[in-house]
């Protein structure tokens, strides 16, 4: 059974398509999920991240495709009964499925669907959301934020966490638990988007330009962005081949990954280390320069040495002279 602990957390999301296998396609090339077959219902096809099982795809012919995220309560029943006291329109009453839990799908008064869930097994701990993973949870309301807050405060207990200016668009509603924050609130009127309300679910990718042409070549179609939000996130939202409306969603603390930095440093170092060669290697042919330099003085001493030694041999050559013209004057006496 689902305890106090898991209330209020996003715990499922379920997809309706008019086709299953068509859509696995799109969302594990777009998302790079893998698909798994529910071991006790071979039908029931789920969506795998690296954590594990995030979701399913149901096909449903003649139902609006769309994205259900389920919601943790401890009692489906008296969820449901708070719910629909406060406005909301039960879709499904609340179903046993063995070996799953009890779930039930409202409309909120503002047109929104959402589910509810007790989970037969223990909740995941609560972490922020992985690479692959449902990291924000938008609703899109056709009233005031704070309106539709209330609503689902008062069945989950979420708690406000603050409110930023739109523009335009009014007031954002953050919202959260436990300090963490889940996703976020505004009046979808102050874009033009007539319509009900709905709520649009946010992965967490790695690359959101990639992830936005992969959906593209898929066949998929982008209605909003790739956009920078408050924080410094990147966003896109998007909608599969067969009308269901999600999104992407890039973290800027994903900038600081070493996928990218590496060819930004290792581009910068080699830099660094070439100015000091360079300076080195300048030094060194100075330095050479300088001993021919020293060479040519002990080399300038060689043509001095050469004249004395001619001066030696002429006063020889003097010497001998004198000594032949004195015996030639001797014997001519």
């Amino acid at each position: 059974m689902t305890d106090n602990a898991a209330r209020g957390q996003f715990v499922w999301h379920e997809l309706l398509t008019p086709s299953g296998p068509a859509a696995q396609a799109f969302y594990t090339q777009t998302l790079g999920w893998k698909t798994q077959r529910w071991e006790h219902d071979p039908s029931y096809s789920m969506f795998v991240a690296a954590s594990g099982p995030l979701g399913a795809s149901v096909e449903k012919h003649g139902a609006e495709p769309q994205w259900v995220a389920y919601i943790a309560t401890p009692d489906v029943a008296e969820t449901v009964d708070a719910a629909v006291r406060l406005g909301a329109t039960l879709l499904t009453p609340p179903t046993v499925v063995p070996n799953a839990g009890t779930h039930a799908v409202l409309v909120d008064p503002r047109g929104a669907t959402f589910a509810v869930h007790t989970s037969a097994m223990p909740g995941r701990p609560e972490a922020p959301a992985g690479h692959g993973e449902f990291s924000w949870h938008e609703l899109a309301t056709t009233t005031a934020p704070s309106e539709a807050f209330a609503f689902y405060a008062a069945l989950f207990g979420w708690d406000e966490i603050s409110q930023f200016d739109m523009g335009p668009i009014g007031p954002y509603l953050v919202f959260g638990r436990n300090g963490q924050q889940l996703g976020g609130m505004f009046n979808k009127g102050g874009v033009g988007k007539p319509g009900p309300a709905y709520w649009v679910g946010y992965v967490r990718v790695l690359d959101l330009d990639e992830t936005t042409a992969k959906a593209q070549a898929a066949g998929g179609t982008v209605v909003n962005g790739p956009m920078d939000v408050p924080g410094g996130d990147r966003i896109v939202q998007l909608v599969d081949p067969h009308g269901a409306l999600f999104a992407a969603h890039w973290l800027a603390v994903d900038a600081k990954a070493p996928a990218r930095p590496p060819k930004k440093r290792s581009a910068t170092k080699p830099a660094k280390k070439k100015t000091p060669k360079k300076k080195t290697a300048k030094r060194k042919k100075s330095a050479t320069k300088q001993q021919p330099q020293k060479k040519k003085k002990k080399t300038a001493t060689k043509p001095a040495s050469r004249r004395r030694a001619k001066t030696k041999r002429a006063v020889k050559k003097k010497r001998t002279a004198a000594r032949r013209s004195k015996r030639k004057s001797t014997r001519r006496r």
